[in-house]
């Protein structure tokens, strides 16, 4: 199955700089390629794993219907730093799944622990179908990619933290 891609920006006045801007829009995973740039395996973090409600503007991006949008929908959430080769992270990640994605072998992502997500959404295929937005947060610039991994929908959301950046600037 070919991958799909659509890149969608949300309005801004400032653009990501030059060599952000590959590693915002690469296809397959990041995990894969932040570990060349480090030369070792990334170490994850966990900040938060649990149960959330979806917030409107995750429906949205999850492409969920109208008629979800007033309805509670709980996701298993996990929030971790991911680290390349320094004592500083370089991304911090959301993975958000929503309860009725999780059914079948895929109940193994609320079992992730210190497990990079691309381990998992990659192991069989190099791309997957998704959709990408960007944005520029206060955290930084952030991609958040709702995938379509074997007919679930899921919402990941990588924010590029200053210590990756000072990193592309010496490069």
């Amino acid at each position: 199955m070919p991958s799909h891609s659509s890149n969608a920006r949300t309005p801004s006045t400032i653009s990501p700089p030059a060599a952000l801007s590959s590693w915002l829009n690469v296809e397959g995973s990041l995990t894969a390629i932040l570990e060349a740039k480090s030369g070792q395996p990334l170490r994850v973090e966990r900040c938060f794993e649990g149960y959330r409600l979806l917030s409107l503007a995750q429906k949205k991006q999850l492409g969920m219907s109208v008629k979800q949008y007033n309805r509670p929908i709980l996701a298993w959430v996990r929030e971790a730093k991911l680290y390349g080769d320094s004592e500083q992270p370089w991304v911090w990640a959301q993975s958000v799944f929503p309860l009725p994605s999780l059914q079948g072998s895929a109940k193994r992502l609320q079992q992730l622990k210190g497990t990079p997500i691309g381990y998992v959404l990659f192991k069989r295929r190099r791309t997957l179908p998704h959709q990408r937005f960007i944005s520029h947060t206060e955290q930084g610039w952030q991609r958040q990619t709702r995938y379509d991994w074997y007919g679930r929908r899921l919402l990941i959301s990588e924010t590029f933290l200053p210590d990756f950046l000072s990193r592309l600037d010496k490069c």
